[in-house]
């Protein structure tokens, strides 16, 4: 009795309207975090946050704070954010409205905006990436030794 009457009232309340371009925005700039995952109103929002923060203090530990398995690990949560702001950006709006909106009683009618979301996040994305993997193959390579007696 008590699951029945929790399901009518939030028939009867209005959802809240998300808008696919700022989530698509959001994942893209502070995905990281999972910005993206609050706004949307995701369950467990909090370990993509809880993940890079903690990470983010590991490698604050390290001598160097960028060059350390720690900060390293980020690439996992940043690639997400990525991934997941070209899918919002990139899928139709009847999908995210299906998704996300669905007691809203709103549509999201998006135009050009997720457009160009989608192109900064693929440019900012693939920096980041190509970035973060020369950075890793850097890491490795000097904490196996393969890099010692080079000069770089």
């Amino acid at each position: 009795m008590p699951e029945n009457n929790l399901a009518q009232s939030r028939a009867g309340r209005r959802q809240p309207h998300r808008s696919k371009l700022l989530a698509a925005l959001l994942a893209s700039v502070l995905g990281v975090f999972g910005a993206h995952w609050w706004y949307l109103g995701r369950r467990h929002a909090w370990l993509p946050a809880l993940f890079s923060i903690c990470m983010l203090a590991w490698a604050q530990t390290f001598d160097s704070w960028w060059d350390n398995p720690a900060f390293l690990a980020l690439i996992i949560p940043i690639l997400d954010g990525f991934i997941e702001a070209l899918v919002f950006a990139l899928k139709p709006d009847e999908w995210f409205d299906g998704r996300y909106n669905p007691g809203s009683g709103r549509k999201n009618e998006t135009g050009w905006g997720p457009v160009l979301v989608a192109i900064l996040t693929t440019f900012l994305g693939g920096t980041v990436f190509v970035f973060w993997i020369a950075m890793i193959v850097v890491h490795v390579y000097t904490a196996m030794g393969w890099l010692d007696g080079l000069a770089i």
